[in-house]
């Protein structure tokens, strides 16, 4: 099966507040905005995300949903979250993927490309497909 077309949209800050760059602690939230662009209804069941920094790979995470949910999109629907993450350097990136599962119980992954953290940017915009 083709998956469906979902938008993904992220907008990352650095939380110089919640860092402490001496320690080697850097602290970064992210907003992620999901559109289905399909005409097909799709449930976000799971997350995959890999982690690096300035060091290298950091984190590996799997889980359920998102932020505690499992938002069901129709077509034309959005979904956003905020979320963070804390890094041992001040440059770092993540992606990962969505599983989602039609109303026909039909599962498939959508990917979402890696982007990136830096404090010294205090966090962008990117529009990812």
């Amino acid at each position: 099966m083709q998956s469906p077309a979902f938008d993904i949209h992220v907008q990352t800050a650095y939380l110089a507040d919640q860092s402490a760059p001496e320690r080697e602690v850097f602290a970064f939230s992210y907003t992620i905005t999901i559109v289905n662009r399909s005409d097909a209804p799709a449930q976000l069941i799971a997350r995959h995300w890999k982690i690096e920094d300035g060091q290298g790979p950091q984190d590996e995470v799997r889980g359920l949903g998102v932020v505690g949910q499992q938002p069901l999109l129709r077509p034309g629907e959005r979904f956003e979250y905020s979320s963070g993450c804390r890094l041992r350097s001040d440059t770092g990136s993540m992606e990962g993927s969505y599983r989602f599962v039609t109303e026909v119980g039909e599962a498939f992954d959508v990917p979402i490309p890696r982007f990136v953290m830096h404090a010294a940017q205090g966090g962008g915009h990117r529009v990812l497909h």
